[in-house]
């Protein structure tokens, strides 16, 4: 069999074939005309009322905007980094604990207060309440988490509770 004889046997087949390219490549016609104009719809709004040096006015705003907001930001970053400098020196752990100092009197009014930074250090200020003789304040100095005189008890619990205290800035 020769080639024309294929054809004619197949003739309905390859018509069909053809009329389906043509419909697929009449959709993707409409589709881009559809698009197109979408398009230029989108760019007549752009430039209505405008001409080339209100446009132009325009995007060297934009640039002055960009520039001065890159300012900004640097000095923003600057002034973040001078607060975390400031925020790792402050008291960030801190443990609080209640204690009736005299067990006669009753009401928990003594307390001791741990201050710590992040690297613990810091203080730790006991208060003991009497109601006979008024109210006695002490302060002793935290290095590394650990003091350099005898704590009691409280004092203890307290500096553990600040230690251990995981709400803290890095």
């Amino acid at each position: 069999m020769n080639i024309f004889e294929i054809m004619n046997n197949n003739l309905d087949y390859i018509i069909l074939g053809m009329i389906g390219f043509t419909l697929i490549l009449l959709i993707l016609i409409i589709v881009l005309l559809i698009k197109q104009r979408k398009l230029n719809k989108k760019y007549r709004n752009f430039m209505s009322g405008a001409d080339g040096i209100s446009l132009e006015n325009q995007i060297l705003n934009r640039f002055r905007e960009i520039d001065e907001l890159k300012v900004d930001s640097k000095v923003i970053k600057t002034e973040l980094g001078k607060i975390n400098d400031n925020l790792m020196v402050t008291y960030q752990k801190i443990g609080v604990v209640k204690y009736d100092a005299f067990k006669e009197m009753g009401g928990k009014l003594s307390f001791v207060l741990a201050l710590l930074d992040k690297n613990n250090n810091g203080i730790i200020l006991n208060s003991v309440h009497s109601s006979r003789e008024g109210c006695y304040t002490y302060l002793k100095e935290i290095i590394k988490g650990e003091s350099f005189l005898e704590l009691s008890g409280d004092e203890k619990k307290a500096l553990d509770m600040a230690v251990n205290s995981t709400n803290y800035m890095e």
